[in-house]
């Protein structure tokens, strides 16, 4: 069951007792579990929807050689989150979305599927970091230049 729990917790970013809640409720079947992880951090993201984000940072992601960049401003609670790998990470895979898939604002951002994994939005993605944190983390804006193109 341990090894169970480290797969769970690698997928889906949950606490101990939580990936061990899941996989008893699935009875082992892991993909079950990771829809229960899921469903669990969305209605966690959900409560934390209305907190106020009044830090976080503006990203900058130039790609193919210069020809097209995005910048996006994602916004969490505390620079001790701001600060964070994850938080960073999050950040490239919004700015490197806006490069391929050239929203025209954020809703259409949000319910676009993830250029990484087509079986989950943008808001998806932003909702499993919020549980992940504990934190409210909001796209706030996005803006994206491609060479030529005005």
């Amino acid at each position: 069951m341990l090894d169970q729990i480290k797969e769970l917790r690698e997928k889906t970013g949950a606490g101990v007792m939580d990936a061990k809640k899941a996989i008893e409720e699935a009875s082992g079947d892991m993909k079950k579990a990771v829809e229960l992880i899921r469903a669990k951090g969305l209605a966690r993201a959900e409560a934390k929807a209305e907190r106020e984000v009044k830090s976080g940072r503006v990203y900058c992601y130039t790609h193919a050689g210069g020809t097209a960049a995005a910048m996006v401003e994602v916004a969490c609670e505390t620079d001790f989150v701001a600060k964070t790998e994850e938080f960073d990470a999050l950040c490239k895979e919004i700015a490197m979305q806006i490069v391929s898939m050239n929203p025209t604002d954020v809703d259409e951002l949000m319910a676009q599927p993830y250029i990484r994994d087509g079986s989950k939005t943008i808001e998806q993605l932003v909702k499993e970091l919020v549980s992940k944190t504990g934190e409210n983390i909001r796209i706030v804006r996005l803006a994206r230049f491609k060479l030529g193109v005005e």
